[in-house]
């Protein structure tokens, strides 16, 4: 759901800073805080290709957009949050809605902007709650590219990184928090931010927050922040849930859309193959090959399948990475940073990739699993055709998945055609493929067991019996091929051994050793057994014990 990135819009002519004049821009600003909420009809259709330059930006805000016209969302959305109304902003992922947000908070917090090096002189500001790691790693960056001419401080934090770098960040002051809810809440407790001065809150994809259960924590946080502030929430969908919650923290909120709810993007080409599970992956590769895709993301409903189908396309010669919940913090950024830099040809990953992966020009995606919830459909495929560039959203339907179908006719309010797939060759699908789990298994050679051998097929002699014989024999007495070997008969037990049958019987007593003599074995018999070469009791005189008594 991410805006333009910079290197999106390499291409894309800058247009100069130009002076803002500050009569013009204060006369700007107060029309709009003066407008009614009726001039922010969501239906009301924006200025053709409205440009930055054309709203009271600062001109180093200005200087670093690269890009100079705005998208619908952002034309709608920006000068409501500049007139300090609270918003709730819809759109179709890939629309822009970050920027939507973050230059507007950006240029209302320039009146704080100072070069101190003071922590105390750069309190936070702004707080931005996003659900996923993912997607507050690419708000940081598109917030820091946005101030990156300001004096003003942005950090992010999020789970699954050692907190003492994050503590260290927090410490030294900034204006803009990037946070997830659990992390937020972590730092909070261990007072590692003050929240006392905030004044722009802004929830992101709150309805992905909502379904992962972090309402609890949205609560908590809130309840920590003042009560006069302004309220942000910006998501693709908005379900029943998102509206309670913005009855309750937002203050006569406008609700902002540019298209209609749960709208697929119309730049996206949908295609839904009926295919069963042994042929997916080879539906994959063969759309892969005959449209010349180099790049993808494959999204698969678990963990496991996730890993096990990556494995299974490394196989196939695929250059393939997988992300998923279990990998740790670092390795998902390691997989997505090789995904960009196109090291990486096959993404393939759970949900936690539907949302904050902003790659430039992603021409396809596959679903190689219909997801649960039909809300992640809109933003899995969400993840191509971004900044008004085409892209091939691919869906792999099995019978079992007709609830899942219905529920995402239901969403997108469109009727899903289903198309047949003709594999190259006829079926082609090996059974055994789904997720590479029983893929693995086929592939692997088989072996005998430990107990059978040559010698049990009746028709071959013991190899044993060839053992030394001439070349021909050997020859003859080898295994035959696979295919003409006939059945094997049940393998035959050990002969039984009688020896093991006999009931235990202690064994005569040892003879004694040859070192020890006939005479030393008597001595230690008349010793009460003893050993030559154990010393006797030697004999102590009366007149120093008493008569009788030895000593050692």
């Amino acid at each position: 759901m991410t805006d333009h990135t910079p290197e999106m819009n390499a291409a894309a002519d800058a247009v100069p800073a130009a002076p803002v004049d500050t009569a013009a821009t204060a006369a700007t600003a107060a029309a709009l805080a003066a407008a009614p909420a009726a001039a922010a009809d969501a239906d009301a259709a924006p200025p053709a290709q409205a440009r930055f330059d054309t709203l009271p930006l600062d001109p180093k805000i200005l200087a670093a957009i690269a890009y100079p016209t705005m998208t619908p969302i952002q034309a709608k959305a920006i000068p409501l949050v500049l007139a300090g109304r609270d918003v709730m902003g819809a759109a179709q992922t890939g629309t822009g809605k970050t920027a939507a947000f973050s230059i507007p908070l950006l240029q209302k917090m320039m009146k704080h902007e100072n070069a101190s090096m003071s922590p105390a002189r750069h309190p936070v500001r702004a707080i931005v709650l996003a659900p996923t790691r993912e997607l507050a790693i690419q708000v940081a960056d598109n917030v820091k590219t946005y101030a990156s001419k300001c004096n003003l401080r942005s950090a992010v934090v999020f789970g699954g990184m050692n907190m003492k770098e994050q503590t260290v960040e927090l410490k030294a002051g900034v204006e803009v928090l990037i946070a997830t809810p659990g992390r937020l809440i972590d730092h909070i407790e261990a007072k590692n931010c003050n929240l006392s001065q905030v004044e722009y809150v802004v929830l992101d994809e709150a309805d992905r927050m909502l379904d992962i259960g972090f309402l609890p924590d949205l609560q908590r946080i809130l309840s920590y922040l003042p009560k006069t502030r302004q309220t942000l929430l910006f998501s693709a969908t908005f379900s029943t849930e998102i509206k309670k919650l913005a009855q309750s923290y937002l203050q006569d909120p406008v609700l902002v859309e540019v298209a209609r709810p749960n709208q697929t993007a119309t730049n996206v080409e949908q295609r839904f193959y009926k295919v069963d599970d042994d042929s997916k992956r080879h539906v994959i590769r063969q759309i892969l090959r005959d449209r010349d895709i180099k790049q993808s993301i494959v999204f698969v409903n678990s963990k496991l399948g996730c890993a096990r189908l990556a494995r299974t396309f490394e196989r196939d010669g695929l250059r393939t990475s997988a992300l998923h919940g279990d990998k740790s913090q670092d390795e998902r950024i390691k997989s997505l940073d090789a995904f960009k830099r196109g090291e990486v040809d096959l993404l393939v990953a759970t949900d936690v990739a539907a949302r904050g992966i902003d790659i430039a020009a992603l021409p396809a995606v596959f679903n190689f699993d219909i997801p649960f919830n039909a809300e992640d459909y809109v933003h899995r495929i969400g993840r191509t055709g971004r900044a008004g560039a085409s892209g091939l959203a691919v869906s792999l339907v099995t019978n079992s998945d007709a609830r899942l179908m219905g529920d995402i006719e239901k969403l997108i309010k469109k009727k899903i055609d289903v198309e047949a797939f003709e594999l190259d060759g006829g079926r082609g699908g090996e059974r055994g493929d789904r997720g590479g789990e029983r893929g693995e298994r086929s592939e692997r050679p088989t072996y005998r067991r430990r107990d059978e051998s040559f010698d049990d097929r009746p028709d071959v002699p013991s190899a044993g019996a060839a053992f030394g014989a001439p070349r021909e024999a050997r020859e003859a007495y080898a295994p035959r091929d696979r295919d003409s070997r006939p059945s094997r008969a049940a393998p035959r037990r050990a002969p039984a051994d009688p020896f093991f049958d006999k009931p235990y019987e202690p064994s005569a007593a040892a003879e004694p050793a040859s070192w020890e003599t006939k005479d030393s074995v008597s001595t230690a018999a008349a010793g009460n057994g003893l050993s030559r070469f154990i010393k006797p009791k030697r004999k102590v005189a009366a007149l120093l014990g008493g008569s009788g008594t030895t000593r050692r």
